[in-house]
């Protein structure tokens, strides 16, 4: 049975970002969940995964950041993303019940996440999919210095084949990062998921990972005291 989609408009700073909301019965918990830089709440990566967690009883929200509502092409710069990130986390709280409530996002959503939680938003835990720890090439340009001050639980999924985080790098800075971090690879996916050779679209990629995450909330869901109320 697929869940009913309801779609919302979030205020951000006195600027509309549109969202969807879905909230199945008896959900355990809500996952907040945003977009990577080229593509919005709607990419079919995203309504696979949202809608495959919704089945397994948890509750989603995805959304537009400004830029992208806008119809612009380049990202918004954290201020403005990470409002937007606080908007939205607000606005699961008022539908989730007291739920735990966790920060999830595509590449650029959810490092944006990270940089939110790491200025003070609250959040059961992270999920990362695909985090860009650093440029194509560029393993020397590392986004990593906000992660280590984070204690709550956080799933890093990551493609084998991803260049935006070497194996080697994403795992030494896990285990700097501590027990709160765990990482789960996708074996030959790249950035996106894909396989080389398998014929599955984008919204399978992203359904097929839906397991992993709410296994993770299941677990780490009593273990954070940073749930929004």
């Amino acid at each position: 049975m697929t869940t009913p989609e309801s779609p919302i408009t979030i205020d951000v700073g006195g600027a509309p970002v549109s969202g969807v909301f879905a909230d199945p019965e008896e959900a355990f918990a809500t996952l907040v969940v945003a977009h990577g830089a080229g593509a919005g709440m709607d990419h079919p990566f995203l309504l696979g995964f949202t809608r495959a967690l919704n089945a397994l009883g948890v509750a989603t929200l995805r959304f537009n950041f400004p830029y992208r509502e806008a119809g612009k092409k380049f990202p918004d710069r954290p201020p403005a993303a990470i409002a937007a990130w606080r908007a939205a986390m607000e606005a699961a709280a008022t539908r989730s019940g007291g739920r735990p409530l966790w920060a999830a996002g595509k590449s650029f959503g959810g490092r944006m996440a990270s940089m939110a939680v790491a200025e003070g938003m609250p959040a059961a835990g992270l999920v990362y999919l695909g985090y860009p720890l650093h440029p194509p090439g560029k393993p020397e340009k590392i986004r990593d210095e906000h992660l280590y001050g984070l204690t709550l639980p956080m799933l890093f999924l990551q493609g084998t084949r991803d260049p935006f985080a070497t194996r080697e790098l994403l795992e030494s800075v896990a285990a700097r990062i501590g027990p709160s971090a765990t990482v789960v690879w996708r074996e030959g996916g790249d950035h996106s998921f894909a396989v080389a050779g398998d014929k599955r679209g984008a919204d399978a990629e992203g359904a097929a990972l839906a397991a992993t995450v709410a296994e993770f909330l299941t677990t780490h869901g009593e273990e954070s005291s940073n749930a929004p109320s």
